[in-house]
């Protein structure tokens, strides 16, 4: 091969190499902007989820009431949201847990400083108290149907609760207060705390682009440093 054509060849290469890692960067390019798009869309979903759920403002996410109300006849896991209300009515004595045993409904939302008012169906003797140590009493079991019982919470959480003649039967409710509760994990590492990664398919193809990169300026670094014979259809 003469000098000429080594020239040429040079230059074939240096053309060849130059495309081959303007694609490679532009390729790792898209990969980063592709994983920067998913992280800032789990961010804005994550902070919406929080912040952005239901009526009366911001909730951290689906209300964990640890299992309490489980065994509730009734209670499919659905609360009733009487968010935005200043008072919300609770029955007493409805048909659930095998008779007029239950409150409906078994789980409420309500606003901080909203007022519950228990009614009770006149089916049977009941009573409203706290599960553990909390603000709710209605005293002694009664069964004269209506508002026997009432009260304004004032402070946000989970506040269950029990009729206790009838605790046995599964005779229990939940009031969720306000946005500050006891809240279920969303799954899926959405929302888990801490420095937001990089998606695997973009760290793979990252590698990759670097792989490819770094071979081909270093074959251009040889080919330059030693010459040789690589030569494009359009040199013959």
């Amino acid at each position: 091969m003469t000098d000429g054509s080594t020239d040429v060849s040079r230059r074939a290469f240096m053309r060849t190499a130059t495309g081959a890692t303007a694609v490679a960067a532009a390729t790792g390019t898209a990969a980063a902007q592709e994983g920067t798009a998913t992280e800032s869309g789990t961010a804005t979903g994550t902070e919406a989820g929080t912040d952005g759920g239901g009526g009366g403002g911001g909730e951290a996410g689906p209300p964990d009431f640890g299992g309490y109300l489980d065994q509730v006849g009734n209670f499919d896991g659905s609360v009733t949201d009487a968010r935005g209300q200043d008072s919300a009515t609770v029955e007493v004595g409805v048909e659930a847990n095998g008779g007029p045993y239950g409150f409906g409904p078994a789980a409420i939302h309500v606003d901080n400083g909203a007022t519950v008012q228990w009614e009770w169906t006149g089916n049977g003797s009941h009573n409203v108290v706290s599960a553990n140590d909390g603000p709710l009493d209605s005293g002694d079991a009664v069964g004269d149907a209506g508002v026997n019982y009432e009260h304004t919470f004032e402070e946000d959480g989970i506040y269950n609760y029990v009729c206790v003649p009838h605790e046995g039967l599964q005779m229990k409710g939940s009031v969720v207060v306000g946005t500050d509760y006891p809240t279920k994990s969303t799954g899926g590492g959405g929302s888990e705390s801490g420095p937001l990664g990089v998606p695997g398919g973009a760290k793979m193809l990252g590698v990759a682009t670097s792989v490819v990169m770094a071979a081909t300026l270093g074959m251009a670094y040889v080919f330059m440093r030693y010459g040789g014979d690589y030569e494009t259809p359009g040199d013959q």
